[in-house]
């Protein structure tokens, strides 16, 4: 497998947490289901093959995507490729910090994948054609990070409470209130919310849910022994049954399901 990574530098490292370009990837499984994870992405594929969305329960072809394509936060389990045999590049923008690159509301690409010149204009098909002449990974991926550099630059300009509000939620043990998470920021809950729905997609409220489920997911990675009713307190649950629902939501497994079936990488999970 080809595995090759950037983390760009500012400004543009300010919105954009990685550029990354895999190639000769071969998993033995075919569809993984990806979990809630809180950021947004934009993927370009490289071979021309469609790559389809798959209904989480049927596993039927719900949707397929080509050439590029911009995947919004998400509040619910998606399943896709395993990336088997294909050539893609992937974007991940820092939580909450997408909005630069968008003439929309996030929140309009909530739980959607769009074509992704339909988020950033025809030039995006521009960029993947010229990637196809470009033979070295590194330099696909300078190519990339430069598009997004010099088409973007004068819209790099940082909403800095939006971004105090997102990294209080990421960065504070404790589950914070919306009411309490509003003092910190110094807006009305109202307009928080239009706020953060704008910017970064979801209510303050669902950022915090998906927080949480990562803060669990992480934890898990991290155990060699999981004892639930703990890990449920720990992340803020006051109660199992709360716990499991949350989790059955944002993953479609119990908790003992999803530990008996998730493998090495991180949100991803093997179903078909």
């Amino acid at each position: 497998m080809i595995f090759q990574m950037i983390v760009p530098k500012e400004p543009l490292g300010d919105f954009v947490e990685s550029i990354l370009y895999y190639k000769d990837f071969h998993p033995t499984h075919q569809i993984d289901r990806f979990l809630p994870d809180g950021n947004v992405n934009l993927l370009i594929e490289l071979t021309g093959k469609p790559q389809p969305i798959y209904d989480n329960q049927s596993l039927k072809i719900l949707q397929t995507c080509t050439k590029t394509w911009f995947s919004g936060i998400r509040t619910q389990p998606i399943s896709i490729p395993s990336g088997f045999d294909i050539e893609m590049v992937v974007v991940t923008f820092r939580k909450g910090r997408a909005y630069p690159f968008t003439d929309m509301p996030l929140h309009e690409l909530t739980d959607k994948v769009v074509e992704a010149d339909l988020v950033l204009g025809n030039h995006i098909l521009s960029l993947r054609e010229a990637l196809l002449e470009v033979p070295d990974p590194l330099k696909k991926l300078k190519a990339v990070e430069d598009f997004l550099k010099y088409r973007f630059r004068r819209r790099f300009v940082p909403n800095e409470c939006i971004h105090f509000a997102v990294r209080s939620v990421l960065s504070l043990p404790e589950p914070l209130t919306l009411e309490r998470l509003s003092q910190k920021v110094g807006y009305s809950q109202k307009h928080l919310i239009k706020l953060f729905k704008d910017h970064v997609g979801l209510t303050p409220k669902a950022f915090m849910k998906v927080s949480r489920f990562q803060q669990i997911i992480h934890q898990i990675e991290q155990s060699s022994t999981i004892h639930w009713a703990e890990l449920a307190l720990d992340t803020g649950y006051y109660d199992q049954a709360h716990f499991i629902h949350d989790f059955r939501h944002f993953s479609g497994f119990t908790p003992a399901q999803y530990l008996a079936l998730k493998r090495d990488m991180l949100n991803y999970v093997p179903v078909g």
